[in-house]
């Protein structure tokens, strides 16, 4: 006699896994299907169902049903009968600005411009591609193939700080800081708008309906995960203000998202709006003298400045900061010229 459940366990040896995500502590309960739209780029609600039925995404090693709901510290694997593209790294010889290195870690300034990790249409010429190259043996973490040594990341076209484990012991100390929101990130940027007063901007951010390349932010904690910046106001020009943002959470584009939502989208922005003028006229000398700008920086005007952390096997408090880029440094310039020529005129 046999018995016919609803329940398809997959066997792992006919399974590969594809997608491997932990939930955040501060995740509140939501759809599983849900959730997966904003984790997955380019995953549709209905692509998701299907898989969820098909039994293809299992929740702590079990088959689930789409309705669900995701918990604190569930681990989810998508699981598909084929293969993932090739995970192996190829080791290419891309020069590395190295700040600061050890046996365990090392600190890099990243040049705007460089992806980080292989990806979708980037397979080559990554940062990671020339840390195999310069490094042998770089750990990886549940979840993290393809991406050795990397603890977070930042956009291509944004400069900075970047932080990379040599170990597995540092790689799960150092994430475990960054779970935890006690690593220390504080970025500069330049963003279209005179900002009155220093504030905190939050929200749950998530793809953008509309575009899923870009992410947007949300009042519902059904569409995004939870998030946090504070700015602060350094230097203003009237049209533009140069601020720094402090990280409190660290989501896709979290900062891009957030300024953009308040109506101060960044610098030279194209995924965000912001590669256009917002403020002044657009005619004239003032036209001019901003799409020079844009030429002299064809990219977000962001730098990942300050990076603190407890070291992993010391335990003592590690700062770093990374001065601002050529092209960023000039465009300021440009800025101060500007305004300053502009007070003149209206003096004399």
């Amino acid at each position: 006699m046999s018995v016919e459940t609803d329940a398809y366990e997959p066997e792992e040896q006919d399974l590969y896994e594809h997608f491997r995500i932990v939930v955040d502590k501060g995740q509140s309960l939501l759809r599983v299907d849900k959730f997966l739209m904003n984790r997955i780029e380019n995953a549709t609600r209905n692509r998701i169902q299907n898989a969820i039925e098909l039994g293809n995404v299992l929740v702590n090693q079990k088959v689930i049903k789409s309705s669900y709901r995701v918990k604190p510290g569930d681990v989810i694997s998508v699981v598909l009968p084929h293969p993932p593209r090739d995970t192996e790294v190829y080791p290419e010889n891309i020069p590395l600005d190295i700040v600061y290195e050890d046996d365990d870690l090392l600190v890099i300034n990243k040049p705007a411009g460089l992806v980080v990790h292989p990806g979708y249409n980037n397979y080559t010429g990554t940062l990671v591609n020339g840390l195999v190259y310069h490094f042998q043996q770089l750990p990886t973490m549940p979840g993290n193939d393809g991406r050795p040594g990397l603890v977070h990341r930042i956009d291509k076209d944004t400069s900075g700080l970047l932080l990379i484990s040599k170990n597995e012991r540092s790689i799960t100390y150092l994430a475990r800081q960054f779970y935890e929101h006690t690593i220390t990130r504080k970025y500069l940027a330049l963003v279209w708008g005179d900002l009155e007063t220093d504030g905190t901007i939050t929200g749950y951010i998530g793809r953008s309906a509309a575009d899923r390349r870009v992410m947007s932010v949300y009042d519902d904690p059904e569409k995004g995960k939870w998030s946090v910046t504070h700015y602060k106001v350094l230097e203003r020009f009237g049209y533009v203000t140069l601020i720094e943002c402090q990280l409190e959470t660290g989501r896709t584009h979290q900062i891009r998202a957030h300024l953009k939502h308040i109506g101060h989208p960044l610098f030279s922005d194209a995924a965000y709006g912001g590669d256009r003028i917002l403020k002044g006229t657009v005619f004239g000398k003032y036209k001019q003298f901003v799409e020079n700008c844009f030429e002299l920086m064809p990219r977000q005007a962001l730098h990942a400045q300050t990076l603190g952390f407890v070291h992993p096997a010391t335990k003592k408090k590690l700062h770093f900061e990374a001065p601002l880029p050529q092209d960023f440094e000039g465009v300021l310039n440009k800025w101060r010229k500007y305004i300053a020529a502009t007070a003149d005129q209206n003096a004399s």
